[in-house]
């Protein structure tokens, strides 16, 4: 694995674990998809294997159907939090904020939801989590007021605002640890505005969080034989 985490521009000690992600945080997205705005967080996780530098370029399995992107506002850990932590708890364990990809295989999760099972392999695969370096918290300010973007071929795809979290982030990290104990070196997906859309070879993809983080990278196809 290349991957090591960073925090304003500098590698940091810390494990690469797992990622923590929440579906439908957000009420609009959730609708975009037909599906209903959830009472309590939708939790999945991806393996540490799916992490990727989204600065590199983003390669995808499009021989296995439409691979969508989700921009997110992501958060390093660097403290346990495990159940009946409290949101103090929960502040202080917070490493850094980052700018991350959810890469969806749409038609293969809709297959498989179809069919009731687990859709880990449209979401979990290898490469279905790049990632950007990370700021620390006092750098990137308050985060129920982060603009997330993410411009395709420079058309502006998604333009929303953390303040829409139906779950804030540190209500969300007390919510994860009653059930996965976030532990150092995890990071935790936050969820994704409307505005998601399939990706294509060759596209050229700008994502930024407010001022302070913004990368540029293009997608490529991952070789057949490797997924």
């Amino acid at each position: 694995m290349n991957y090591r985490h960073r925090i304003d521009g500098a590698e940091v000690d810390l494990p690469v674990g797992k990622v923590v992600c929440v579906g439908r945080n957000y009420a609009v997205h959730a609708r975009e998809l037909n599906n209903p705005v959830p009472s309590e967080p939708v939790l999945f996780i991806k393996p540490n294997t799916s992490i990727v530098r989204l600065a590199d370029p983003v390669a995808i399995p499009s021989h296995l159907g439409q691979c969508h992107f989700e921009a997110e506002m992501s958060i390093l850990i660097a403290e346990e939090l495990k159940a009946g932590c409290d949101e103090q708890q929960a502040q202080q364990a917070i490493a850094g904020v980052g700018l991350a990809l959810d890469l969806t295989l749409r038609d293969l999760q809709q297959q498989l939801k179809d069919k009731s099972l687990p859709w880990e392999k449209a979401k979990a695969f290898d490469g279905a989590c790049p990632v950007s370096d990370f700021v620390s918290v006092n750098r990137a300010g308050d985060l129920q007021d982060q603009q997330i973007q993410m411009y395709q071929n420079q058309q502006l795809r998604q333009d929303g605002n953390s303040a829409d979290m139906l779950t804030p982030v540190l209500p969300l990290l007390v919510y994860i640890s009653q059930f996965f104990t976030l532990l150092p070196g995890d990071i935790v997906f936050t969820g994704t505005p409307a505005g998601v859309g399939p990706l294509a070879i060759g596209d050229q993809l700008d994502v930024s969080l407010s001022e302070v983080i913004h990368c540029r990278t293009e997608v490529c196809a991952r070789k057949r034989e490797s997924l």
